[in-house]
Parts: structure tokens; sequence; C-alpha cells
């Protein structure tokens, strides 16, 4: 069975240059890659054809030696040297070593090739919640933490031997950290699963840590927590995470700042706000109050004559420190008027005088909004057009 002309197998003109001849390739293998195509032994066949002709195309003196011969130029006895094929003798490791040059990834795999992880690793990091009440927040605490992590083996340094024998040379990788599958036109590198990308391996791992390097163990910590912090705010501490592997860096650990919910004050910022009650006479009469603030003291507040609920009044630098530096935050106050409740008798008869002796100069809101009311009463009118004898 001949075979087809390998320009019009990638869809492209005799002269096209190495750019769009690379273009086309690429269109091609990404579209029959095995991968996108699993158990489609005709896209399988499709993608091994546009690689053995991108393979002698992409090779100035194959594709010259093609243009003269043809296909003649890599049979027996051809002239590209006889029983090599089209890959020169480097069969499907030089078809992968094309497509990685093309893509970027060696082999099907993706990874990059000569790589290695037979280095120190760095340690993951840690995240740590802790809760603080409003006060802490306000006056910043020093909190001691537990934190489970992995910390490096002190039998062996880290290195995974136990102390005194030695490491040998990985024979399944020869030393390199890595392995090469082929399989078929693709040539798979992973990290060699005996050493794990050392390159060297131990017959006798360390009693302490199984050979991993790290053990787990509780570590007690000191946190500095500032004033000021807020709800959420997050302490990185360098240094303090898990070990590396093979004797890297420690991984850092984050302490994420949660702050409890206060019952009198409720935090916006570096402000805080508080309700505080006032008696109907207090507020009708104007008084001086005494109101909590958050480093546990009073303040003084007052109360101005007529206040009415939902009046809210600023002290000034009662609030929360910031975090990083400035004058302190206010406190909001604000004041609701209590009802009396469970009166006596007496009580009741006093109010009721006291309504009889008002008038509308004492109400200004009530008899406002009640002249609105009768206005809106009186505008409206029966179906007939007739006012509303109501």
């Amino acid at each position: 069975m001949s075979k087809r002309d390998y320009y019009e197998i990638l869809g492209v003109d005799r002269s096209v240059d190495d750019k769009a001849l690379k273009s086309a390739y690429r269109k091609l293998a990404m579209t029959y890659h095995p991968d996108k195509n699993p158990g489609d032994e005709a896209a399988e066949a499709k993608f091994k054809e546009i690689g053995e002709a991108y393979a002698i195309l992409s090779d100035a003196d194959k594709r010259a030696a093609y243009d003269r011969m043809g296909h003649a130029a890599f049979e027996q006895g051809g002239g590209m040297g006889g029983g090599q094929g089209p890959f020169g003798g480097a069969g499907a490791a030089e078809f992968a070593d094309i497509f990685e040059q093309v893509f970027g990834m060696g082999g099907m795999g993706g990874g990059r090739r000569g790589g290695r992880s037979s280095g120190p690793a760095r340690g993951a990091d840690l995240r740590y919640d802790l809760e603080i009440t409003l006060e802490e927040a306000f006056a910043g605490k020093e909190a001691t933490v537990s934190i489970p992590s992995s910390v490096t083996c002190e039998r062996c340094d880290g290195q995974g031997n136990e102390p005194g024998t030695e490491l040998e040379t990985c024979p399944t990788c020869n030393g390199q950290g890595r392995i090469r599958r082929s399989q078929g036109f693709f040539t798979m590198e992973q990290t060699c699963p005996q050493c794990g990308g050392r390159g060297k391996f131990f017959k006798t791992p360390c009693r302490d840590c199984d050979g991993v390097g790290r053990v787990r163990q509780n570590r007690t910590l000191n946190v500095t927590i500032p004033a000021g912090v807020e709800d959420g705010t997050r302490i990185r501490l360098a240094g303090e995470g898990e070990a590396g592997a093979r004797s890297g860096p420690r991984g850092d650990l984050y302490i994420f700042i949660a702050v409890r919910e206060h019952d009198l004050f409720e935090r916006d910022g570096p402000n805080l706000y508080c309700r505080a009650p006032s008696s109907m006479v207090q507020a009708a009469l104007g008084c001086a109050i005494q109101v909590p603030t958050i480093e546990g003291g009073k303040a003084e507040m007052k109360i101005p004559e007529g206040a009415q609920t939902g009046r809210r009044m600023r002290l000034r630098g009662k609030g929360m420190p910031r975090l990083r530096g400035g004058p302190r935050g206010d406190m909001i106050v604000e004041l609701f008027v209590e009802t009396p409740r469970n009166l006596s008798e007496r009580q009741k008869e006093l109010l009721k005088e006291f309504c009889d002796l008002s008038g509308d100069g004492c109400n200004p809101d009530s008899a406002g909004f009640f002249k609105k009311v009768k206005q809106f009463w009186d505008d409206v009118t029966t179906e007939d057009g007739r006012p509303n004898a109501s």
C-alpha cells in the first residue's frame, strides 16, 4: 500500500515555511491526540501519520531528500541509511522529542524533560484558627497555641536513612531520579518510584521516621496578637509550618483570627456601637448617664432634653485602636426611650393628669402626624365625587 504525500497529510503546500508547517502540525496533533480520542484506533493511526510527516518535513536535510526522491529516500537503500525508517533510526524516542519541542511537554505525561525533584522541597503551609474576645482584640494579647505538624526527624536529620548507613545509587533510574517509558510512538517521563526523585536510596530506613525524614509532633508556639486586630485578620509566622522534604525549608504558619460577638458592643472597623436605655423622664428632662467602655471603665454621656428613641451620640476616642496606628475610633451610643410598665394606680392617675395638661406643644411629632392624617381623610372622596361623610 503506497503512502500518502507528507505535505497532503499536513494539509500544506510544498513551499510552506517552517512556521506555517509547525502551526499545521500543532493543530492536527491536538485534534487527533489519543488523550482526546481514547479508544479511537483511526485517530491514533492519523496521529502517528501526521507525526511521521512532520518528523521528515521539519528536518531540512530529510525534507530536501523527500522533495527529490519522495518516500523512496527512506526505504531500504534509499540514501538516508538502510533500515532506519522515516525517523532516521531514532524511532519512538525521536518522535516524542519532536512532540515535546512543539508543545513544550515531555511525551504524553506533560512533565518537563530532564526535570529533577531530588533536591530539598519546601514544607507545606499550615492554618490555625484562633478565637479571641473583643476585649482581647482591643488590648492585644500573647496567645499560646499547640500546632500538630511534621518536623524534621532528629535521628536521621531529615535524610531518611538510619545513621551510619550509606545512601546508594538507585538501580531503577541509575541515579537520574527520573525514568522514561516508551509506549508506541510516545515516551513518558516520571519521577522514579523507588527513590522518589533523589537518585539515591537507602536499604536501612531510619527507625524513628520509617525513611520519611519527618515525624508528627505537636509544637507549642507563642503568638503575639496586636491591639486592634479585626475579625478575619491573618497573621503569618514564617518558617513555622510543615518541615520540608529532604531537609528542605519549613513552610509558613497562618493564624486566622475570629473575634467573638460581644453582648454590649458591635464593631464596625475602628468604631463601636452600643444601645443605651433611658427612662421617659430622663429623655424628657435631659440628664447625664454612665455608659460602659470597651476597656472596662465608664464614660459620662449627656442626654439632651427631649431626646427621642434612635438618637445617636458620639463619644470620641472611645472605640477600638487602629491596627496600623492612628487615633482610636469612636463609640456611638444609640438611645432608646423605655416606656414605663407595671404602673400603680397612682402612677396611672398622674400620667393621665400629665396627658390632660400636655396639649399639642409637648408632642409636636404626634400633633404633626395626626394633622396630616386628618388632611388625608378630608381629601378622600366617594365614588360619585362627593366628600366622604365618614
